[in-house]
């Protein structure tokens, strides 16, 4: 059975920095892309960023040079390092992952190709 269990979530600062962590368990060999997405009350869900197998990332624009996705390898944990933080980052941030590699398009942070959820955790930056 697939887990994936998000945690690190909670209140900060607007300029403050916090790290997400993102267990998992169970998933087939054939996953080779880990991502967090985002959701805030009354938006859709956003990507904001993928890492692969590869170790290759990609990044949502508003997340630009303020995150951070990495995992050491496919067994470890995946984490999202969030810093520079505004009240816009407020949102309920969820682990995702699916099969292949990052084909930096358009399709990469697309929640449909994206077979295994987390529960969420969620993130508030006050001003």
């Amino acid at each position: 059975q697939v887990h994936l269990l998000e945690s690190g979530g909670g209140s900060e600062q607007s300029g403050g920095s916090r790290r997400i962590s993102c267990v998992h368990s169970g998933l087939p060999s054939s996953v080779h892309c880990m991502a967090w997405f985002r959701q805030a009350p009354g938006k859709e869900r956003e990507g904001v960023a993928a890492i692969d197998s590869n170790g290759r990332t990609t990044y949502a624009d508003s997340v630009k040079g303020r995150f951070t996705i990495s995992q050491d390898n496919d067994d470890k944990p995946c984490y999202l390092q969030m810093n520079s933080l505004t009240p816009e980052d407020t949102a309920m941030y969820y682990c995702a992952a699916r099969a292949g590699p990052l084909m930096f398009n358009a399709y990469d942070l697309y929640d449909k190709h994206f077979g295994f959820w987390g529960q969420g955790t969620q993130v508030t930056v006050s001003s």
